[in-house]
C-alpha cells in the first residue's frame, strides 16, 4: 500500500476510538429511565453512573497523553482499545449500581488513553500542513459526531433491546483498531523523555474526582458541608499540582503553553462550548420525551439533522480560513452556538430541532480550529500533551456542564412544581403541571447556555484576532519503527 493511502486508511482507524469516547460520554442519557428501573440506584449513584466516565476521562487525559509520549502512542492506543472493549462488556451486564460505576471508571481511564494518542499520531502521519488540517477536521468530526449522534444511536438500541445494549456497540468498534493498528499505524514517542510524573498524575486525578464528587453532591442535595469541603480539598490539591509542575524538570503539564493568551482563549472556548453541549443533552432528551411526548427512537431520530449539520460544518470551517482569519471563524462559530441555544429556549419540536442544527454548525469550526491552534504551538514530540490539554478542557467543561446546567433544570423545575393541593385548586392535573414546569426549566437552561457561549464568543473575538505565531520550538518528529509482533 502506498504511504499516502496507508495514512488515510490509518486515519479511519484513528477515528474509531474518538467516536467511541464521545459516544459513551452521552449514550446513557436516553437509557437513564430503564437503567433506574433495573438497578434502583440512589440519586448520588445515578449521578456517578451518568458522569463518572466524563470526569475520569477529563482527569486522566493529561497523564495518559504524556504516558503515550513516553511509551509509544500506538502501543498505548492498542492497549487502551482492549481495555475499553472489556470495560464495555462489564458495563453491559452490570447487576448493581456499584458494578456499573466501576465499569464506567475503567472505561474512563481507557478512553483517556485513546484520545491523545490518536491526535499525536496524526502529527506523524500527516507532516504536510494542508493535509494535516484535513485529517484533523476528519478526526474532530469523528470525536464530536459521537456525542451528537449518541441520542440517535441510543434511541434505536433502546427501542429494541435492554439498557445494557448501549455498551455492547463499543465492543466490535474497539476490536477493529487492535486488528488494523499494527498494520496501518506507525509507532512514535518522545525519545528525549526519561521520566513519568506519577505523583503529578495522582494529584491531578484526585483533585478532579474530589471536585466532581462535590459538584454532584451539591446538585443532588443542595448546599451542605461535605461537598463544599471536598471541593476545597480539590482546590488545594490542584494548586499543589500546579506548584509541582512548575519546579520539576519533566512536568506532566508544560505550563509554558499557557503563556500565549490565544492558547488559553482557545482551550477556554472549547471548554465552554462543551459545557453547554454536554450540559444540555440530557435536558433535550428529557424534553423531547416528557414534554413533546416522543418515544426514545423518535427523539433520537430528530437529532439526525444536527448530526448532518455538524458533518457539513466540520469541513466548511477550515475552508473559511483561506479567506477569514481562524480567530474570527472560531468566534463566529461560538456566536452561532449562542443563537442556537436562544432558539432552543423558545420550546416546541421545530425550535428544538432548529436550535440543535444551529449550535452544531457553530460547534464544528470552533472546536476544530481551536484544537489545531493549541496543538500547533508545541513541538511535535509533545503532541500528546498538547492534545490532552485541549481534550481535558472539553471533558471538564462537559462534565461541569452536566452538573451545573442539570442542577439548574432541577432547581427551576422544583420551584415551578406546586404541591398537590395547589395543583387541584387551579384545576390542572399534576402531570400537566409537571410538563409546564419542565418546559420552563428547559427554557431557563437554554438561555443560560446561550449567555455562557456568547461570552466565550466575545472573548475569542478579542483575544484571537491576532495572527497565530510559529510553534514554541521547531523539532524533528521522533519516530520509532516497530515491527509487528
Amino acid at each position: 500500500m502506498r504511504a499516502e493511502a496507508r495514512s488515510w486508511a490509518g486515519l479511519a482507524v484513528l477515528c474509531l476510538p474518538c467516536l467511541l469516547v464521545s459516544l459513551d460520554a452521552e449514550v446513557l442519557n436516553l437509557a437513564a429511565p430503564q437503567l433506574t428501573r433495573a438497578l434502583h440506584p440512589s440519586s448520588v449513584q445515578l449521578l456517578w453512573i451518568m458522569d463518572s466516565y466524563v470526569f475520569v476521562v477529563g482527569g486522566a487525559l493529561i497523564a495518559m497523553g504524556v504516558l503515550g509520549d513516553r511509551i509509544g502512542r500506538r502501543r498505548l492506543l492498542l492497549l487502551a482499545g482492549a481495555a475499553f472493549g472489556l470495560a464495555s462488556l462489564l458495563a453491559a451486564f452490570a447487576t448493581t449500581p456499584a458494578w456499573l460505576i466501576a465499569a464506567r471508571v475503567l472505561m474512563g481511564l481507557s478512553g483517556a488513553s485513546l484520545m491523545p494518542s490518536t491526535l499525536a499520531l496524526i502529527r506523524v502521519m500527516f507532516p504536510e500542513p494542508r493535509r494535516r488540517g484535513i485529517a484533523l477536521a476528519v478526526w474532530s468530526a469523528g470525536f464530536s459526531l459521537g456525542g451528537i449522534a449518541s441520542p440517535l444511536v441510543g434511541g434505536v438500541l433502546l427501542e429494541h433491546f435492554r439498557w445494557g445494549s448501549v455498551f455492547l456497540l463499543a465492543v466490535p468498534v474497539a476490536v477493529l483498531p487492535i486488528l488494523l493498528g499494527p498494520v496501518l499505524l506507525p509507532e512514535s514517542r518522545d525519545r528525549s523523555a526519561t521520566r513519568f510524573d506519577t505523583a503529578g498524575a495522582l494529584l491531578s486525578l484526585t483533585s478532579l474526582l474530589l471536585f466532581g464528587y462535590g459538584v454532584k453532591r451539591l446538585a443532588a442535595s443542595g448546599w451542605q458541608a461535605r461537598p463544599l469541603l471536598a471541593m476545597a480539598l480539590a482546590a488545594v490539591l490542584f494548586v499543589a499540582f500546579l506548584h509541582r509542575e512548575r519546579r520539576i524538570p519533566q512536568p506532566l503539564l508544560d505550563l509554558a503553553l499557557f503563556r500565549d493568551p490565544r492558547v488559553s482563549a482557545a482551550v477556554g472556548g472549547n471548554a465552554l462550548a462543551y459545557f453547554v453541549l454536554y450540559g444540555s443533552q440530557l435536558a433535550i432528551a428529557q424534553y423531547l420525551q416528557l414534554v413533546v411526548g416522543l418515544s426514545p427512537l423518535h427523539a433520537g431520530l430528530w437529532t439526525l439533522p444536527s448530526v448532518l449539520a455538524y458533518l457539513g460544518a466540520s469541513f466548511l470551517g477550515p475552508a473559511l480560513t483561506r479567506y477569514v482569519p481562524a480567530g474570527r471563524v472560531i468566534a463566529l462559530g461560538l456566536a452561532t452556538m449562542a443563537v442556537g441555544f436562544a432558539v432552543l429556549a423558545a420550546g416546541g419540536l421545530p425550535a428544538v430541532v432548529a436550535g440543535m442544527v444551529l449550535y452544531s454548525i457553530g460547534l464544528a469550526p470552533a472546536y476544530i480550529l481551536s484544537t489545531e491552534l493549541v496543538v500547533s504551538t508545541v513541538r511535535p514530540a509533545r503532541a500528546g500533551m498538547a492534545a490532552a490539554v485541549t481534550e481535558t478542557g472539553c471533558e471538564l467543561g462537559g462534565a461541569l456542564g452536566i452538573a451545573v446546567l442539570g442542577s439548574l433544570v432541577v432547581a427551576v423545575y422544583r420551584r415551578g412544581m406546586p404541591g398537590p393541593g395547589l395543583a387541584e385548586a387551579v384545576g390542572l392535573p399534576v402531570r400537566d403541571q409537571a410538563i409546564a414546569a419542565y418546559g420552563t426549566a428547559f427554557a431557563v437552561m437554554a438561555v443560560a447556555a446561550a449567555i455562557v457561549v456568547l461570552v466565550a464568543a466575545v472573548v475569542a473575538a478579542v483575544v484571537l484576532r491576532r495572527r497565530p505565531v510559529a510553534p514554541v520550538r521547531a523539532a524533528r518528529e521522533e519516530v520509532v519503527a516497530v515491527r509487528a509482533g
